[in-house]
């Protein structure tokens, strides 16, 4: 990221822990502030942000030096590059990424969600109960909207059943983690994305079986309680267990918090390549229509939570927060369920595999755009 970037999302940072909009940001320890914020207040030796606290007492104490947490958190804010390059290695080789199935696809995904549950506090819960109606708002719009889109674009396109069913399921799926990161990126309100994402995840323990349910039955038969165990294994059971680690291990949970974006992040790209990789064949034949596919659904998703929310009278923040919120979903859980919700067909997987890359491209690219235009408050503000 470049200085003059790191410089903004350090500000940002600041006027957030500042006005107790959030307690801490994902992935890192409490009271330690981020890569991005230490590097700002180094910057030709001027302070830009007060030096209320410091980087380097905890970084002596867990034995981890500046450089090393730098290049994760840079490491992790590149993930949509990563995706790309992954899915583009894998259509050249595939054997680089096919080993990576089953069992190891699904342990992947209960990275991801036990990274969510580690990186969860009380505070986060209590959140809701502050702004009620931006949060219903945008989780009412993710199950209503992406789900909705999902089944006509299948339709109008005449995707084949496995497609047309993949793709349902994606537009099913909770809100993807990486949305608290862009949100970030893009100066929207992180406190309200962490929260929504959470809401959501927790939610679709129920809706996304059903939801599927009713609206794939058309194409394939969906077992409805294959699919709802499938997301209690993967999704509710790891963010328990970091729920429950970080309160009765703190100590642990502090010590690998940090890694657990990185690792999130290289999860996502082994299930990426690994589904792209092993349909390189149908990719050829339906890659364009299976593209544009996914293309409508995250820009339909994009576009709806942004105009839905201003219609409604929130605030700038909030409306890009649910517009990221809603056009990332959670592609990974979408591949599993596809590889183990009892679908017989390896192609459901696919278009989850190929969601993961366009909605990481369309958010990041969103998220520069949005940056360079601040909102009013943060103009007000500084």
């Amino acid at each position: 990221m470049p200085a003059e970037a790191e410089v903004v999302v350090a500000g940002q940072i600041e006027k957030l822990a500042r006005s107790r909009r959030i307690s801490q940001l994902p992935g890192f320890p409490a009271g330690v502030p981020t890569p991005q914020a230490t590097a700002a207040r180094r910057m030709n030796g001027k302070s830009l942000v007060p030096h209320h606290n410091s980087l380097e007492p905890a970084l002596i104490k867990d034995g981890r030096s500046p450089l090393i947490v730098m290049t994760w958190e840079r490491f992790t804010l590149l993930f949509p590059l990563w995706t790309l390059l992954g899915a583009v290695l894998a259509l050249v080789h595939p054997p680089l990424f096919v080993w990576f199935r089953g069992p190891l696809i699904a342990l992947g995904l209960g990275v991801i969600m036990l990274g969510m549950g580690v990186g969860l506090t009380p505070a986060d819960f209590l959140r809701v109960g502050r702004r009620p109606r931006a949060m219903l708002l945008g989780v009412l719009a993710q199950f209503l909207v992406m789900p909705a889109l999902a089944a006509v674009i299948a339709a109008a396109l005449h995707l084949p059943a496995p497609l047309a069913v993949g793709l349902i399921l994606v537009g099913c799926c909770p809100g993807g983690t990486a949305s608290n990161v862009v949100a970030l990126i893009g100066r929207g309100d992180v406190a309200l994305s962490v929260v929504m994402t959470t809401i959501s995840t927790l939610a679709a323990v129920v809706l996304t079986p059903r939801l599927t349910q009713v609206l794939a039955s058309q194409y394939v038969p969906v077992d409805g309680w294959a699919l709802f165990l499938t997301v209690l294994q993967v999704v509710l059971l790891p963010v328990t267990v970091g729920v429950v680690l970080k309160r009765g291990l703190p100590g642990v949970a502090q010590r690998i918090e940090p890694v657990m974006p990185p690792l999130a992040v290289m999860s996502i790209v082994m299930i990426v390549s690994s589904i792209v990789g092993s349909q390189t064949a149908v990719l050829r034949q339906q890659g364009p229509v299976l593209i544009l596919a996914c293309l409508l659904l995250h820009g339909g998703g994009f576009l709806l939570g942004w105009l839905i929310p201003r219609l409604m009278g929130q605030t700038v923040q909030a409306q890009r927060t649910i517009s990221i919120e809603v056009g990332m979903q959670n592609s990974g859980l979408a591949v599993v369920l596809a590889r183990s919700g009892g679908f017989a067909s390896p192609l459901t997987a696919l278009p989850g595999a190929i969601s993961a890359v366009i909605h990481c491209l369309i958010g990041s690219a969103l998220a520069a755009l949005w940056r360079r235009r601040p909102t009013p408050s943060l103009r007000q503000s500084s």
